[in-house]
């Protein structure tokens, strides 16, 4: 908490959300939200981990009932001062893994859209999914962020020269899985792994989506970009993200599920 904490406290969030390169995983996750959305005349919406609001602030300003629950004192103050009073939500302090405020069968929609960068168990990560699960209704969606083991051992550790640091931290396991740790801030993840954990709860997948595919490995050819080459790659970005050869190679992936 103390590692989270500070570094929250000193990250802007909504300004790499906001960038060229951070818009690509906006955009996509909104895109997929409208998705899980569409036929539904008043749902309700969960986020945990809503972090300062890019989220849960755009749907609730849209008119949609909206329970955003964070878990940084700082975030969340960040995320309430966006508001003017009218929008339909409500904000609260709280944490990934006890849910219990919420009775069952509760939310039409819940986003898990940070919790699982870091939560550094199986045994965490499944109780912040099945805590998800359980609030969400019947037939309801619950999208779930993660990031991606492969563009860190890519980007990081070669790309910026970091192997022998690694190394001798002993952050990678013999077949190249990063191991973290707290103080390290986030946990990184691979395909199966995601699958593992949804088969231990009631859910079906609807899809696995590359949330921001090759973007963050040329983000600063992407920041540069005029308004209709961004355009074109996000017409690009649209058509290859849900290709199931690509996934891994993604930064951040959203996991898209059904509860049976």
């Amino acid at each position: 908490m103390d590692y989270l904490e500070e570094y929250y406290n000193n990250y802007d969030e909504d300004g790499r959300l906001l960038s060229r390169h951070g818009q690509v995983e906006y955009l996509t996750t909104m895109k997929y939200i409208r998705e899980s959305l569409a036929g539904l005349s008043d749902p309700k919406i969960l986020e945990v981990g809503a972090g300062t609001g890019r989220y849960s602030v755009t749907l609730a300003k849209q008119g949609l009932k909206v329970t955003a629950v964070e878990l940084i004192p700082h975030n969340l103050e960040i995320l309430k001062s966006k508001l003017d009073g009218t929008e339909p939500i409500t904000a609260l302090q709280g944490n990934a893994l006890d849910l219990s405020r919420f009775a069952d069968e509760t939310f039409d929609l819940t986003l898990l859209l940070g919790p699982m960068y870091h939560l550094y168990s199986k045994e965490e990560k499944l109780q912040a999914l099945s805590e998800a699960v359980r609030v969400t209704k019947s037939g309801g969606r619950i999208l779930v962020a993660y990031c991606m083991n492969e563009p860190t051992v890519i980007q990081y550790v070669f790309g910026l020269n970091h192997l022998r640091e690694v190394m001798d931290l002993n952050m990678l396991t013999s077949d190249w899985h990063c191991i973290s740790e707290p103080k390290d801030l986030f946990e990184m993840v691979r395909t199966e792994e995601i699958a593992e954990l949804d088969a231990a709860v009631p859910v079906r997948r609807i899809k696995l989506v590359a949330a921001d595919g090759a973007t963050n490995y040329k983000r600063e050819y992407i920041d540069a970009m005029d308004d209709e080459t961004f355009s074109k790659w996000m017409d690009y970005h649209f058509t290859i993200c849900e290709r199931q050869d690509l996934i891994g190679a993604s930064h951040h992936t959203l996991d898209i599920l059904q509860k049976e």
